[in-house]
């Protein structure tokens, strides 16, 4: 990632600046943990031999940022670009690429599973979401907190047009996440048992499946929120949840299901405690705090405890088929690039309803 000094950067960088005005873009670099993104000039960048490069219009900010930023995903590519929710135009690929497939011009989504290496165990067996050499966007591979990004043409996805940019940028990991989530409490689109789901955590995937089975699909949903956190309980109730309160709080049903959001290990045993017999509940974080011990008397009775690991394409299919078909609405806060940092930061201090989403 080649880099140039510019007035009012921050990163003294070497290499002269007229040379390469042209292929210079503006981008937020990570160079360790724990420290705050650095605004740069790099060039931008040519796609390989199965790659698309893409003009960026939007990507939201997600918790696995995050987890990057914070040095709780370990090992990093350092320097990186972070961002996995990208919403961008196409407009240059690789000589391997599809031009049919993939046609210059055509908006895409790029979303946390950057590439998988398609030989081991896992890939074989038809799950590549748990491959054993995979890529992460923003993680090993340069993402979308830049004016331009380059992606394997085969992890992208065209997007619906119902939707604007800023719209449909949580969709590629809050809602493909949250979608995987959903599926792992036996949920089935169109069902005539409706469950009761609780959902730990109601941020950006919580608001975007809440309104998915609340509204759409009619089952029952119970938010819980942090402590006091009376304006999520709120949004919550105005999006369709039947009821809202404190996390350490029992609903007032027994419930078929649980999804935890929020990375706070304590929500296991919690959410235990509100599950029914034969209740599933599902971890949808790639980071979670420590779980505390708990009496097996809360497990017991055939409840179980699972977690979500990434995704595969086939999720980004079928929750991009479903936004096209409801009209789903994301709530959305939008940052210039620049102030990636100022984001991050709401994120972190809870101060979001819903996602937030930066636009170059």
């Amino acid at each position: 990632m080649a880099t140039a000094q510019v007035p009012g950067m921050e990163a003294p960088l070497p290499g002269p600046v007229a040379a390469k005005k042209k292929t210079l873009m503006r981008a937020m670099v990570l160079e360790s943990p724990l420290t705050p993104l650095k605004k740069v000039l790099v060039e931008v960048p040519e796609p390989a031999c199965d790659q698309i490069r893409v003009r960026v219009l939007a990507c939201a900010v997600c918790r696995t940022d995050l987890h990057v930023v914070d040095g709780d995903l370990k090992e990093p590519k350092l320097p990186i670009i972070p961002g996995h929710e990208i919403v961008g135009v196409i407009d240059a690929i690789g000589p391997a690429v599809d031009a049919n497939r993939s046609p210059i011009g055509t908006r895409v989504g790029i979303p946390w599973l950057g590439r998988t290496c398609g030989s081991c165990f896992y890939c074989l067996e038809g799950a590549e979401n748990l491959c054993d050499s995979p890529g992460f966007t923003g993680y090993q591979i340069d993402g979308g907190y830049a004016e331009y990004t380059v992606a394997h043409a085969n992890y992208c996805f065209p997007l619906p047009d119902t939707y604007s940019d800023v719209e449909i940028a949580p969709f590629l990991c809050a809602g493909l996440i949250g979608y995987r989530s959903l599926k792992k409490t036996g949920f089935l689109s169109g069902e005539k048992n409706k469950k009761n789901i609780g959902i730990y955590g109601f941020g950006a995937a919580g608001h975007i499946i809440a309104q998915q089975v609340a509204i759409f699909e009619g089952h029952g949903i119970y938010a819980f929120t942090r402590s006091g956190d009376t304006d999520a309980q709120k949004f919550a109730l105005q999006l369709g949840a039947r009821w809202a309160g404190d996390s350490a709080t029992l609903p007032p049903v027994e419930l078929d299901a649980a999804i935890i959001f929020a990375p706070v290990g304590s929500l296991i045993p919690a959410a235990l405690r509100a599950v029914r017999k034969g209740g599933i509940v599902v971890a949808g974080g790639i980071h979670m705090s420590n779980i505390p011990s708990f009496p097996y008397s809360i497990l017991w009775g055939e409840r179980q405890v699972v977690s979500v690991a990434n995704l595969k394409r086939q999720d980004a299919v079928e929750f991009l088929l479903l936004a096209s078909k409801l009209p789903l609405k994301t709530e959305t806060t939008v940052f210039p690039l620049e102030q990636a940092n100022e984001a991050l930061a709401s994120l972190r201090e809870g101060r979001l309803q819903g996602a937030a989403v930066l636009v170059p």
